[in-house]
């Protein structure tokens, strides 16, 4: 009747551990399998609403510019950059000073204002970087043909 005893337990201490394994299995392959996953990068595109296409010397143009993103993630933070390839003039964020060629700086907020001043009285065109801290970046590109004072 011992031999019986011992026997039953050792049995059921074999199944109860391969039962335990078996479940233990089962929920980290199902873990595996179910993980959940975090979006952090959202790609973007710059809105411009229309500008006007001749500009006078002395003249300011404002760009009213908007980020859209297909989700949101609080830690995304965006930058600007700037080159001016034709002509010459200034640009600034809001009422900021005027950014420097190839330097980039902080935006705070997906909506935004830039403003162009014309310094010269030819055709002028420069193009902006948006980017992100995730890696993705848009172009956008200006132009504006001379004016004169009286003309626009």
């Amino acid at each position: 009747m011992k031999k019986l005893i011992n026997i039953t337990r050792c049995a059921s201490g074999i199944l109860y551990t391969f039962a335990v394994l078996f479940l233990i299995e089962c929920s980290l392959s199902s873990c595996a399998d179910h993980e959940l996953e975090i979006t952090r990068n959202f790609p973007f595109e710059i809105a411009v609403m229309p500008v006007q296409k001749g500009i006078a010397i002395g003249e300011t143009v404002e760009i009213r510019c908007t980020i859209a993103t297909s989700g949101n993630y609080t830690g995304t933070h965006y930058s600007i950059r700037y080159f001016q390839s034709d002509g010459k003039g200034s640009l600034r964020i809001f009422d900021n000073p005027a950014l420097i060629p190839n330097d980039t700086y902080p935006l705070q907020e997906k909506e935004f204002r830039l403003y162009y001043t014309s310094e010269s009285t030819v055709s002028q065109s420069f193009d902006i970087w948006i980017s992100d801290n995730m890696g993705n970046e848009q172009k956008h590109s200006f132009q504006f043909n001379p004016q004169n004072a009286g003309t626009l």
